[in-house]
């Protein structure tokens, strides 16, 4: 753990929805107060590993370009771009290069292993993508997916 330090610390998101687009909220850690009595709601955290797989789907869920009123023009991806295109290989295809373009701009990542986008079995409409990064000094990679991401309606 105490190799992690430079992945860093931040809020900790809970997935509460999955149709259409992901909704998430701020997760909470519950703990009794001083002596015992009243509980206590704490913002939960996430570190490390887990703090750079939250990170990267952040990343990829944001639109390129929507915090460039907060000095971050480049954060986010371009994969809104793809929604209503039609799930062919040249679809697949753009998936893997947006998704390789953002990861690239993470300066956690020192290699990014795989990045794998198939067909999704149960949507025609959708993909799965997989993916696999190497963080800067470590040994252990982090595995994010599959994430589902539809394409057309």
């Amino acid at each position: 753990m105490a190799r992690e330090k430079q992945l860093l610390t931040d809020i900790g998101l809970e997935l509460t929805h999955r149709e259409l687009r992901p909704v998430y909220r701020v997760g909470a850690t519950r703990r009794l107060g001083p002596g015992g009595k009243g509980l206590i709601l704490d913002l939960a955290v996430k570190s490390g590993m887990d703090n750079l797989a939250q990170a990267i789907i952040m990343g990829l869920l944001t639109p390129q370009g929507e915090l460039s009123a907060l000095g971050h023009p480049r954060y986010g991806s371009r994969l809104h771009e793809l929604v209503g295109r039609v799930n062919t290989e040249t679809s697949h295809n753009l998936v893997r290069l947006y998704i390789l373009e953002t990861l690239q701009r993470e300066p956690r990542i020192e290699e990014i292993v795989d990045v794998v986008v198939t067909p999704a079995l149960e949507r025609p409409s959708s993909v799965d993508v997989s993916l696999q990064v190497l963080p800067v000094g470590e040994t252990q990679t982090v595995t994010i997916g599959p994430i589902t991401l539809e394409l057309s309606p």
